[in-house]
């Protein structure tokens, strides 16, 4: 059986985890990213950062492989579209999904996350930018959007790396108006009916009950992992200095490329 090196609230193990439900992979699920995990994720990625897939002793990192694995490994039922164009269509909105609307997200949310309880604000015009730019993106994705109802014709791995991302929206602040984006919403109600979506919307509520109310955080609570994506958005929105300022008071790490081990095969870069 497949292992899986999970978290229930990444959007990069979110994505993971329905592209197996969709595939009816079965799968054990570690929550990597609880500290008392750690090692064994650093053993199986020395960047300590998930999803990770351990299957029978092949090691594979960072989503977009792992999906792309899976679909190698059991070909239907499929997430790439067979038509070329489709399939790069596909491919594109995933990675934008992974770099650049992850950024922004992970780059703005930090002040809300359960488990670091900031003291500080914001940099003035972080939120802003971060909004700004989103709004953009959801007006990509309302013209983008036709008849068909998903991104690319059919359910593809675009629609499953782009739905965690949206998911997280409404605590920012953006609404998704019916008036403004029929389209955006009318997927989104599709999305939602999906029973792989349905199925990890009811797991990622319940864990966070688990997690958050019924004890301690299992997580770091102090220092955020900062990687190339989130560091380009942020910097090109002029917040070097603020960024300096973590660095310096040791709350802003990079994850590590190696380690004295290689994995079984090939490091990631996502959390």
């Amino acid at each position: 059986m497949i292992k899986l090196y999970d978290n229930p609230f990444s959007p990069f193990a979110r994505k993971v985890r329905m592209v197996l439900a969709h595939k009816e992979i079965p799968f054990q699920s570690i929550d990597a990213l609880a500290k008392e995990h750690h090692g064994e994720l650093v053993r199986a990625n020395p960047r300590a950062e998930v999803p990770v897939v351990d299957d029978g002793g092949f090691i594979v990192s960072n989503s977009s492989e792992i999906v792309a694995y899976l679909e190698d490994r059991h070909p239907e039922p499929r997430v790439f579209p067979s038509a070329p164009k489709q399939r790069a269509k596909a491919r594109y909105w995933e990675r934008l999904s992974d770099s650049f609307v992850d950024s922004v997200i992970h780059d703005i949310s930090i002040w809300m996350w359960p488990t670091h309880q900031r003291q500080d604000e914001p940099p003035q015009g972080l939120i802003e930018a971060g909004r700004r730019d989103l709004e953009e993106f959801i007006e990509m994705m309302e013209s983008s959007l036709d008849g068909d109802g998903f991104l690319c014709g059919e359910l593809t791995v675009a629609d499953l790396a782009i739905f965690p991302h949206l998911s997280a929206l409404k605590p920012l602040g953006i609404v998704i108006e019916a008036e403004r984006h029929p389209r955006l919403r009318e997927w989104i109600r599709r999305m939602r009916s999906l029973p792989i979506v349905q199925s990890d919307l009811d797991y990622v509520k319940r864990m966070a009950a688990q997690k958050f109310l019924e004890g301690p955080s299992p997580y770091e609570g102090e220092r955020i992992i900062w990687r190339g994506d989130r560091l380009e958005w942020l910097f090109a929105n002029g917040f070097h200095g603020w960024w300096l300022g973590e660095l310096q008071a040791g709350r802003a790490v990079f994850p590590s490329w190696l380690s004295h081990r290689s994995p079984g095969w090939g490091p990631g870069h996502e959390a």
